[in-house]
């Protein structure tokens, strides 16, 4: 039970990261509901968090993470980090936040390959 609280508890977090990153698309709706339910129901909230500190921080990704990462897909992934990063607080650093977004695909991918 304290790790269904737990995985609920973080499932708010990456939701109101999102909110807070993302509070308007700049698709159609519809468009963005389904990315919604395409891209983010295929990776854990716990491994979203995790790729968005690696991309918009500093952070490490676990192994694990990487295989959620490559099952949701490269334009699941692209779409979303870009939608963050287009944001006008993050958009001066837009170039570096894409790349480090490349650099964590190829590192999954070699890691999912080898697993």
């Amino acid at each position: 039970m304290a790790k269904f609280n737990s995985q609920i508890t973080t499932l708010f977090i990456v939701v109101a990261l999102v909110c807070a990153f993302v509070p308007a698309f700049s698709v159609e709706e519809a468009e963005a509901n389904l990315l919604w339910n395409t891209c983010l129901v295929k990776i854990t909230p716990k491994c979203a968090l995790d790729i968005i500190v690696v991309v918009f921080e500093n952070g490490t990704m676990p192994d694990p993470c990487c295989n959620d990462l490559v099952k949701e897909g490269k334009v699941c992934h692209d779409t979303l980090i870009k939608y963050i990063a287009d944001k006008p607080m993050l958009i001066a650093h837009e170039t570096e936040y894409l790349k480090k977004s490349d650099d964590l695909w190829k590192h999954c991918v070699s890691i999912s390959k080898s697993a």
